[in-house]
């Protein structure tokens, strides 16, 4: 029998995921890995097993004898493990008293958070949130679970966390009703006009910025790289609402989230405007540490972002009446967080 100290269980949750989808890719994306790192598990499962598991034939990937014998096993085996580490009690949000704490970016908070907070103020009146910026927070507090949750655009993030995407946001400029270039607003006049740039996405303490460092400056100027060109930037800062405001000077621009846009609707000394070239989508996502994927108390807060999340209109404004939450809707809930596996 080989030795269980020496077998990473992890394993066992990628090939139950890749025996469901018999597909690599696939099984990368469910799991929040990369696909080299899927390929890399798939190797190790195969030595583990001394077996092939997954075959490609013209049909795709097949799985092997040993694999089909195998897979019902693995599915008893996860299914316990999740039963042996469920809490005795329910968790009753009506009646919870605790503290979230919750890494949110300036963009998530502003955007995203008043419409939690009525949810949580409805059906969670106990819970308290505290609210921390990414300089406030290491990737180590997360993992260790000190940290509830992370929301934030992240280039880079352990394999061991679990994540999902909340939304995808597109980009927009706020500049004065009273600015020069809006009477002709292109690429040009654009790239002739004083800009803001605004941006934190990263953990731990932030450093100042290279304004020669494009590649490091984020989606709108990797972007005008892309087409050869560069703006001129006068102010940076780590502030959405610092930016918005003082995009109300008429000889300044900034370029940002449009959900972010949307707060500054009604103030009549900004005006919105289509960004002219293309930026790639933002990526909103949250993530936590496997330690808390069970926890019963975790499991609801996150369902109630994610709903919230995708409710919301890019206004603030919720496309639907939210269905209040409940433990055993949350458990039931068909299209759960995808799940990076424990490390």
């Amino acid at each position: 029998m080989k030795n269980l100290n020496r077998i990473d269980l992890n394993l066992l949750v990628y090939l139950d995921v890749l025996l469901r989808e018999c597909n690599v890719t696939q099984a990368a994306n469910q799991l929040g890995l990369s696909q080299p790192a899927m390929s890399n598990g798939l190797r190790r499962l195969r030595d583990l097993f001394s077996d092939p598991l997954l075959v490609r034939t013209s049909d795709g990937m097949t799985p092997t004898a040993r694999a089909l014998e195998l897979e019902p096993l693995i599915r008893d085996i996860l299914s316990g493990v999740d039963r042996a580490i469920q809490p005795t009690s329910e968790f009753d949000p009506s009646t919870a008293d605790q503290v979230i704490r919750v890494m949110a970016s300036d963009y998530a908070e502003s955007t995203l958070f008043p419409a939690v907070m009525q949810q949580l103020r409805e059906q969670a009146p106990g819970l308290t949130l505290d609210i921390m910026t990414p300089s406030d927070v290491s990737f180590l507090d997360v993992e260790r679970g000190k940290i509830d949750l992370v929301i934030n655009r992240f280039d880079q993030m352990p394999q061991s966390f679990h994540q999902i995407t909340l939304w995808q946001d597109s980009f927009s400029c706020l500049l004065s009703p009273e600015n020069p270039i809006l009477a002709n607003f292109s690429l040009d006049s654009y790239l002739s006009a004083n800009h803001i740039w605004v941006s934190k996405t990263g953990m731990g303490v932030g450093v100042g910025v290279d304004p020669d460092d494009v590649q490091r400056l984020g989606w709108v100027d990797a972007a005008l790289a892309n087409l050869g060109k560069k703006r001129r930037i006068r102010v940076f800062t780590r502030h959405y609402q610092a930016a918005m405001t003082l995009a109300e000077q008429n000889d300044l621009i900034v370029t940002l989230p449009t959900r972010a846009t949307w707060l500054k609707r009604d103030n009549p000394r900004v005006v919105t405007r289509e960004v002219p070239f293309n930026v790639p989508a933002l990526e909103l996502k949250m993530a936590w540490s496997p330690l808390l994927q069970h926890n019963p108390a975790h499991r609801w807060v996150r369902q109630l972002i994610t709903q919230t999340a995708r409710n919301l209109g890019p206004d603030g404004l919720s496309l639907q009446e939210p269905t209040p939450l409940t433990t055993a809707n949350v458990k039931g809930k068909a299209a759960a967080p995808r799940r990076r596996a424990a490390g």
